[in-house]
């Protein structure tokens, strides 16, 4: 894997992303004030339970204390900088969480369980997210993975092989938001299966009637 390449894409909060934030410092209450605001809370685990803020028209959020924010336009590494900036004036060694919270990537076709996948950040392997629906089944064609992006107003459309170790230095490997992947059925394998077990259902049934025939006339020549 000579060629692997890392992922190093960073989108950009747009209009109606819905964000999930949450703070911690060396001042708890002023967290729990700061998170309750947020509609957010952590649990013991420390997982982050959030209904999020809603990016708007004109591009912003608003949060506790720091008021309306410009939220758009910013990668979540950029805005949790602001945030923190934001926040120093009232909070000590302030740690920011932000991420995605209604950004999708839908997988489709022969995999064992077609499904719409969270994605928090900004990239997932397509490696991960076939194994999130199930992986693909036996009858997937595998040299033919069809990738469909957005961007801008323009759908872009990619044919992948699983089977070529190239794709692993290909961006497009790495899933983006709203990304759709459609694994094509292998039908010319499909057909040659189902001729296989039709074949293997005619010669047992031609057997039981050879076999039928056969102890029939044992009884009759006796």
């Amino acid at each position: 894997l000579k060629n692997f390449i890392t992922p190093n894409y960073e989108s950009k909060v747009k209009k109606g992303d819905n964000l999930g934030i949450v703070v911690s410092s060396l001042n708890p209450q002023e967290d729990l004030i700061f998170n309750q605001a947020a509609g957010s809370t952590v649990s013991p685990g420390g997982t982050m339970l959030a209904n999020g803020f809603i990016v708007g028209d004109d591009g912003n959020i608003h949060l506790h204390k720091i008021g309306v924010l410009k939220a758009e336009g910013f990668t979540l590494k950029e805005l949790k900088g602001k945030i923190r900036e934001s926040l120093s004036p009232w909070m000590k060694d302030v740690v920011v969480n932000v991420k995605y919270l209604n950004r999708k990537i839908t997988v489709l076709g022969e995999v064992a369980r077609p499904s719409v996948l969270n994605i928090d950040g900004d990239l997932m392997p397509l490696i991960d997210a076939l194994v999130l629906s199930g992986d693909v089944t036996e009858n997937a064609k595998r040299n033919d993975i069809m990738i469909v992006r957005e961007e801008g107003e323009e759908k872009k459309v990619k044919h992948v092989n699983l089977q070529d170790h190239s794709i692993f230095s290909s961006h497009w490997y790495y899933l983006q938001p709203n990304d759709i992947v459609y694994v094509f059925p292998d039908t010319e394998r499909k057909m040659k299966e189902d001729k296989r077990k039709n074949l293997q259902s005619t010669m047992a049934l031609v057997v039981s009637g050879v076999s039928l025939v056969a102890i029939v006339m044992d009884r009759i020549l006796r």
